[in-house]
Order: structure tokens, then sequence, then C-alpha cells
């Protein structure tokens, strides 16, 4: 599944003309957001949302904070309210949904009951009491520990799902890619900057303390972080890199189970897939992503000792585990996963960690009482109606491409109308009967972890893709477009202020929430979405010529970006940002369009001492609105396909005639960009 980071939508009510009608709309906009020290055409970013800044430093508990965190604690506040409404109830049924997320939270948030008792249910879980390495290493403990403790969640040396197949897309099936890197990814081992190595060395560290508080000796603490550190840089040498990754061609090696079984005969399959409930023969057709990892992997398991191979496994349990036993494990966890690599120096207080394992572990049933209080049904029809409207203009804007031919044209019309549509909430809830919830916090989360993989099995093994499955919950403060199924989702945690103002105007919301809907819609045709037919089958639907028209276009988005300097001696990655970055693009040439039809008839008027065309480049700004550390900068231009807030503004506008037009920004500014060297996809 590709999905994107992004937001969107709620209330318009008159979609094909303006809501400008009535006088009391304002312009939507927080002047004190604003810095006038700063001019347009010289830092657009700062101009639009410095003052936004001063007023929202950095707490401790964030490496980041923006418009979208803004919202995201004021949802987390909403769902605390309806997990205390419930944990209130007298007389709970067991079984009942009430019951299951009251007592999760409860033991997510009994201090004395992890500090006090963890430590035995974490050795239970590992089955490894005081570590005596000549008696342990067994290949018992490797075929039944082991197994359970992988149904429970633990990560192994690759990863295993079942999904929809990108060439057959009605229907799902099992997929083998890359994994088994605690780091996420191959640069934190292989590259040797002063940054990575830093935190490379502390990730060595972190696998120490924790193994010493959790029971182990010194001597076998280091002995378990050489051998991690050996097998996991094995791994990620022979993995690919994240902009790698965004091939979908490159990434899909569809085998039948004999052939996988040939191919890679180094690795127990039978055995494997036994692991998870997968009987003999139910196993079909697999699709290997990233054939050179899983090949190094049967190395692995071929020259490794069982020492060394049972040191890994603790390991990832161990790391999976750190925040559901006590306070010194989650604090030795945090400071390397917050501080290390992010930069924090706080750890979020226990009753947010309570609500988001509620939320992550009882999602959409947490997200039924949501949507019954916050999401009236109401808001889910002109939400479809304000997509509609973005969906012409999307049209319009692929009928007047000169670089794609009728023919192509066609067919992304065709596509943009087969566009699956989700908004709020699904029209089906995840049935959580089988899922039994208790007091013990580990137990509990180690629980979920094997509903969910029974859940998987259960619900997509040999069976067609269901449509109507989201992958988000409905208090998620997101949205994502899914090329396997074409289908666009927002989800009703992000329907509501900031980014939709009901008392604003129109170009307010269309700078805002409409740039939203079309970011996702035009990810439909970025460079990985247009490698997807209407009906989500990864298949070539242009012809040679558009397709050279349009790599030369996308080429330009990805050489500018690749240009901008985001840390002293650190620059962006324009290949691995390509698609936001484009989908950025398309978003607010299709919101811009679709503005100036809903405006045609009834123009609007200045406010606030802006231009209608003006307020709309700063709504669009403002959604990026956000502080940020050096750190977290660090990780994400390794690891995130979006492109840092700044730059999803001044790496924009720059290439929309529209912007300078508005703000009058001629070649005297910084901030200009000649004509022939601008974005000109959309």
């Amino acid at each position: 599944m590709k999905t994107s980071n992004i937001f969107t939508v709620v209330l318009l009510a008159a979609m094909s003309t303006a809501c400008t009608g009535n006088k009391d709309l304002n312009s939507g906009l927080n002047l004190a957001n604003l810095d006038s020290t700063y001019q347009a055409g010289t830092d657009f970013y700062m101009y639009a949302t410095g003052g936004w800044q001063k007023a929202n430093p950095l707490t401790a508990e964030y490496s980041r904070y923006g418009s979208f965190d803004v919202l995201r604690e004021n949802n987390i506040k909403q769902l605390q309210g309806i997990i205390d409404s419930v944990s209130a109830l007298k007389d709970l049924k067991p079984g009942s949904i009430e019951q299951k997320i009251a007592d999760l939270y409860n033991s997510a948030m009994d201090s004395v009951e992890l500090n006090e008792n963890s430590g035995f249910a974490l050795e239970g879980f590992l089955h490894c009491d005081g570590y005596q390495c000549e008696s342990k290493i067994t290949e018992d403990w490797l075929k039944e520990v082991w197994p359970r403790m992988q149904r429970q969640g633990v990560s192994g040396l690759f990863n295993c799902w079942i999904g929809a197949d990108e060439k057959d897309s009605k229907n799902n099936i099992v997929s083998i890619m890359q994994g088994g890197l605690t780091l996420g990814q191959k640069d934190y081992y292989v590259e040797n900057d002063e940054a990575t190595t830093k935190i490379r060395e502390a990730y060595k560290k972190y696998i120490v303390d924790l193994c010493v508080h959790d029971g182990f000796s010194e001597k076998d603490a280091q002995r378990i972080m050489q051998d991690v550190m050996r097998i996991e840089t094995r791994i990620a040498v022979a993995s690919k890199s994240m902009t790698e990754l965004r091939d979908p061609e490159a990434n899909y090696n569809k085998f039948t189970y004999n052939e996988l079984k040939s191919q890679f005969s180094g690795i127990d399959w039978d055995g494997y897939f036994g692991i998870f409930g997968i009987k003999k023969g139910e196993v079909k057709n697999v699709v290997v992503g990233q054939p050179a990892a899983i090949h190094e992997v049967e190395k692995i398991l071929m020259e490794e000792t069982l020492e060394a191979l049972q040191n890994l496994y603790l390991w990832h349990a161990m790391d999976m585990t750190a925040s559901y036993i006590d306070d010194e494990a989650r604090a030795i966890a945090f400071a390397f996963s917050g501080t290390v690599m992010s930069g924090k120096t706080e750890d979020r207080p226990r009753w947010k960690r309570a609500v988001e394992s509620v939320e992550s572990g009882l999602g959409e049933a947490l997200g039924q009482l949501y949507v019954a209080k916050y999401f009236p049904p109401a808001a889910k029809e002109r939400m479809e109606k304000l997509i509609r409207n973005l969906q012409i203009a999307l049209g319009e804007r692929i009928d007047v491409q000169d670089w794609m031919s009728d023919e192509t044209k066609k067919v992304a019309r065709e596509k943009l109308d087969a566009f699956y549509v989700k908004v709020g909430y699904p029209d089906k809830w995840k049935d959580y009967s089988s899922l039994e919830i208790g007091k013990c916090y580990l137990d509990n989360m180690l629980a979920i972890n094997e509903w969910a993989i029974q859940d998987m099995i259960k619900t997509k093994l040999n069976k067609p893709v269901d449509k109507d499955e989201w992958f988000m919950t409905p208090q998620t403060v997101n949205a994502y477009y899914n090329p396997t199924t074409n289908e666009i989702c927002f989800p009703a945690g992000i329907l509501q202020p900031p980014f939709f103002d009901m008392n604003a105007d129109d170009a307010f919301n269309y700078g805002a929430i409409g740039v939203v809907i079309g970011h996702e819609m035009t990810h439909g045709f970025d460079d990985q979405g247009s490698k997807y037919d209407k009906d989500g089958n990864l298949k070539t639907w242009w012809n040679e010529e558009d397709t050279k028209r349009f790599e030369e276009r996308i080429a330009v988005m990805r050489d500018f970006h690749n240009k901008i300097e985001v840390l002293p001696g650190l620059y962006a990655n324009g290949s691995l940002t390509l698609g936001e970055n484009m989908a950025d693009h398309g978003g607010l040439m299709v919101s811009f369009q679709a503005f100036k039809n809903a405006t045609a008839n009834a123009p609007l008027k200045d406010i606030d001492g802006f231009t209608p065309e003006q307020r709309f480049f700063l709504a669009y700004a403002n959604v990026w609105a956000q502080n940020i550390r050096d750190e977290e900068i660090r990780k994400r231009v390794k690891s995130d396909p979006h492109q840092l807030g700044m730059w999803r503004v001044n790496g924009q506008l720059p290439h929309m005639d529209a912007w300078y037009e508005a703000f009058g920004i001629t070649e005297k500014d910084p901030m200009f960009v000649p004509k022939e060297e601008r974005v000109t996809i959309w």
C-alpha cells in the first residue's frame, strides 16, 4: 500500500458557486501568524508563518510541532474524554468493546503494576530467565519460543504481510519484503558521516543499556549488541534504499509457492508460514519485493551461530516491549528514539501514551464512539460534494496539458472518474470480539499484535480485496491515496479547524482544505500512481512519448529540490520526495482552478488588506506552519518521502505563475525562478 501523509476536508456548502454571499464570512486568516519583518518574495514561509512560530515554540515533548500537531492534541483530548466516559461506566460486560477500551487504558495507566510486576511478564515472554548462554541456546528455543514471539508482533529478519496483488488488484497475495532493521532503513548502518556515526554509536549504547536493564550481564549485553550490529548491518547492505523502494516494478517479483521454496531454499517456508497459523498448501503465490535482501537472510541463517540468531531475536523482542513494561525501560528507549533520533528532551505524559495505545490497538472501536460524538452525518455528505468539485477541476487541468496525448488524457479521465472516495469513517467496522483484553499492559499489547496477524490471515488469505477496508482510523489526523484500489480517503479526525473554517470564505478554504484534496487526487498521477490503471493494476497505460515528456517535467522538480540545503551541508533528497512534491504542485494547481471556478460569478472582495488570491496562498502556507529540531530534520531527510514544511511552501510557490501575480514577485526578489525553469506538470 502506498499512502501519502497529508490532510483534508469538511463542510463547504455550495460547491459550484462561491459561498461569499454571506457578508459575515471572514478571511479565515489569523494576522498574528504573519511576520512583517519578512518580504513575500524573500521568504514567503516566514512571511506567512513567522508569527505562528514565535507563538508556538517547541515544547520538550516535541521534535516537530505544527498545525497538524495542534489538531492532534485536540483530538487526543477528545479521545481521552471518550475513554474516561467509558471507564466510568459500572458493571462493564466482559468481552464488550467498552470493557476492552477501559481495561486497555487502565493497564497502560497503572504505573504501580507496571513498575512492580512487568519484569515477571517480560521474563515469561522472553523465556530467558537469567540468560545462561551455554544452556539456553538450542534449536528448540528457535523453533518454539521465537515463533510464538513472532506471532505476537516481534520483527524477524524480513517482513511478511497479505495485501493486494499489484498486478491483480482485485485479489490479495502474500508479500515478503526486506526488514529486520531496528533503525528502519539502511542509511543508518552504511553511511559514515559524523551525524550518522553518532547515531550508530548511540544505538549500540541503547542495546547494551536495555539488555542490562532487562536482566542480562554487561558481558552478555555486549555480546548481544555485537551480534545485532553485525547481522542488521549485513541485512542493511543487501537492502534497497528508501528511494529505490519507490519503484513499484522493480519491487514486484512474483513466484509460485514451489518456486519460492526452490529459489529461496535456505529458508524453511513451511515452518515460517506455520508460525502464523497458515496451513501447508494455503499459500499459492508470493511476491518477493527485494530478492537480494532475502538471499542475504538465507546466508545469515546458514552462517551465523544459534547464539547470534537468538541474540538478535531477543533484542527485537526487548526493543518492541520496552514501552510496555516499567518506566526505566521506557526511559532508556526514549533516550535513544526520542532524544538521539529526534531531539526531544521529554517523553509524552503517561495519559497521552495510554490514549495512543487504545487508539492503535482498538482504533476502529474507539472510532465508532468518536464519529458518533464529533462527526455528524451531514458533514460526510457535504464533504463528498467538495471532493467532486475538485475532481472537476483536475479533469480540466488534464484537458489543457500539452504534454499529454488525447489518448492518455482519455484514460487519465477514466481513472479520475473511477476514484473510490472514502470520507469520515468506514461503512462497516472491524470485529474485535475474538480479542481478549485483561489487566497486564504487556500481555494486552502482545494480544493485540497476535490478533492483528490472525485477523489479516482470516480476512485476506486467498480472498478478494475488500475495497471497503480502511487503512486509517476515523480519528486520524491525516489522509491517503491508495493506488491498488484507486481510492482517496479522508478520515473524520482531520475534517475540522484549523484546516477548514466554516466562517471563512472560499479563498481560505480552497487554499487550505482544497489543496489537501487536490494533493491526494494528484497522487493518482504522480511518478508512482501513474503506473497504476483505473482498476489499481500495476501496468503501463501511457504511450512512450507521453512518458518521455512527463519524465522531463518531473526531472525539473527533482533537480530543484535536490539543491535545497535544509541544514548546513545537508541537502534534501529530491528523488525520495518526488511523489509528494508532485502532489503538492498538483494540489495547488487544481485547487486554485477550483477556487477560480467557484468565485467566477461572484468575485470575492479584499479582506484584512489582502486580495482573495493572496489569502489563498497564505492559507496554504499556514497549513505547514511548524517548528522543528535539527535532529528531526536529519531523520526526515533520510526517511520521509515528504519535504520539510518550509519547503512545501518555498519549494512549491515559485513554480506557480498565480503566486507571482498575487504578490507582485519580480526577478529582483530572491525567491524568483525564471519561467523557463519552473515546474510545468499540472
